[in-house]
């Protein structure tokens, strides 16, 4: 286990993997302490002063403008934790819990929502403890920010509300707080509402969309380049000086994965001078770069939005250094809910081109002398075509999940909560897109293998080899078929997980 630590400038990309993925324990710099304490001296003065400011002294959202007592202060911030800890459906899981857990400290760290340094502490106790709150996956627009999921995260530090036992079985905040000799807090003016008005939701799940579907696209080039060196492809479209002639980084670095994957196969060698070889490949081998590689460049940009997002301020009211208290917009997550609609369509086309790939490799008119459907004895055997149906129908729901959340603004809070983002459908639905590439690619790469064993007593690419040395024990050699759920997890796993890529990049040298 490793350790964060939260500065006043918030945390890394990296540190929210540590924490929501590794576990990482959480602390908190002493500078960071000093921040949030002066930023709550300010709130102590204002409330002091009986100036009416939102969120301190009045209601919230279409009840603005009703003016709270001061003696029933602190019990409008309590009202306000158990009556937005208002979602409903299946719990989100750990890791995206842990994530949002650990952004809303990391906002409450930046010294200007106004808070006391034993709000940030009380989150990373949740953390340190392994506490996970039960975060419903309905409730939350996208603005203002996650109110829903941050309340049930909320409302555990108030020992009330449900957090996820280690069977899975939902059990009582109360007694998860007492057995880890954890108190419940007392919430003091604004701090509710600091807690649960922020873009920390959809943040933590685009961060691991992002870690995840980086990975995604690399080893969508290990299963493109294992594809068409089973069918015979030609390795010239992926030469550099063809894409140097159209400069998207993207498009580059995946076609020089590609060509490196090619390389030290006796079945590429095999055709290589072959004048009777096709003078051009399909599109979906041809092309595989230019839609790879704009995916790429689309989770650079996602990557963008992300950093600048980790170092903003998403709090509403936010206090100033000047003592200011000032309402802001910043909890609106149009930015992450572009970015995630963005990033699942190219997900979506890259597990698209990967479909069309398997159905070629299955298709005897078009896989250059391989046996129907993979299966040396077609007929009595259906070898992989159920395999390419289920690819298939992963491929139409992902088109499906790529129409983009981010318009589908609804109003809310009798119409002062307009326009919303969807930022948190948005996210979601990402991580489920980049869950079906997974699948996707894992049914390219059992085909892949099977042609390539098809092709023997040729040698394949080191990436050949080592692939066929991951499925071999589960999906076995050419021949009857097997019972092929099983292979397919197996190659799932193989896809998610990171020993192939390793195995690979050890024998080749990095790819990009």
């Amino acid at each position: 286990m490793t350790q964060i630590i939260v500065q006043p400038t918030g945390v890394t990309p990296a540190d929210v993997l540590a924490v929501a993925r590794g576990d990482a324990r959480v602390e908190i710099a002493t500078e960071t302490v000093t921040a949030m304490a002066t930023s709550r001296e300010i709130v102590d003065r204002i409330e002091a002063s009986g100036r009416p400011v939102y969120g301190v002294s009045t209601g919230f959202g279409a009840l603005a403008n009703t003016s709270i007592a001061p003696e029933r202060r602190a019990e409008l911030q309590h009202a306000l934790i158990r009556s937005h800890a208002a979602g409903i459906g299946a719990p989100m899981p750990r890791e995206v819990v842990r994530a949002m857990m650990l952004l809303r400290l990391r906002s409450l760290a930046l010294g200007r929502s106004g808070v006391r340094p034993r709000l940030a502490q009380g989150l990373a106790d949740l953390l340190n403890h392994d506490i996970t709150p039960w975060v419903p996956e309905h409730g939350s627009l996208g603005a203002s920010g996650d109110l829903a999921p941050l309340a049930h995260c909320a409302i555990v530090l108030l020992g009330e509300g449900w957090v996820i036992g280690k069977d899975g079985a939902r059990i009582a905040a109360a007694e998860a707080l007492h057995r880890a000799g954890l108190e419940p807090l007392e919430l003091a003016a604004k701090e509710g509402l600091a807690l649960i008005n922020g873009t920390d939701g959809m943040l933590g799940m685009l961060l691991l969309a992002i870690d995840d579907a980086e990975h995604l696209f690399a080893m969508a080039d290990v299963t493109a380049a294992l594809a068409i060196e089973a069918m015979l492809g030609s390795e010239r479209p992926f030469l550099p000086e063809l894409h140097e002639i159209r400069p998207h980084p993207g498009q580059s670095a995946s076609a020089a994965n590609i060509l490196k994957l090619l390389q030290g196969s006796t079945i590429m060698d095999s055709h290589r001078d072959d004048l009777a070889h096709a003078v051009q490949d399909a599109y979906s081998m041809r092309c595989a770069p230019q839609v790879a590689g704009a995916a790429r460049d689309t989770l650079d940009f996602v990557r963008t939005v992300a950093a600048r997002e980790l170092v903003s301020v998403v709090d509403n009211p936010v206090v100033l250094p000047d003592g200011r208290v000032e309402s802001t917009g910043n909890f609106h997550g149009a930015p992450l809910g572009f970015a995630a609609d963005f990033l699942a369509i190219a997900a979506a086309e890259v597990g698209a081109i990967a479909e069309r790939r398997v159905d070629r490799l299955l298709d005897v008119t078009r896989n250059r002398q391989l046996p129907p459907f993979l299966s040396p004895d077609a007929g009595v055997n259906s070898g992989l075509m159920i395999a390419q149906y289920t690819a298939a129908g992963i491929v139409a729901e992902n088109r499906r999940l790529a129409s983009p959340a981010s318009v589908d603004s609804l109003p809310t809070s009798g119409m002062q909560e307009d326009h919303v983002s969807m930022g948190w459908a948005a996210t979601k639905k990402l991580r489920t897109v980049l869950d079906n590439l997974t699948s996707l690619l894992a049914v390219e790469l059992i085909s892949a293998v099977r042609g390539l064993q098809l092709r023997e007593p040729l040698v394949p690419s080191a990436a050949g080899r080592a692939a066929i040395a991951a499925l071999e024990p589960s999906a076995g050699r050419p021949g009857p078929d097997l019972f092929l759920a099983p292979a397919l997890e197996e190659a799932r796993s193989v896809v998610a997980g990171r020993a192939l890529r390793a195995e690979i990049e050890d024998a080749i040298g990095p790819l990009r």
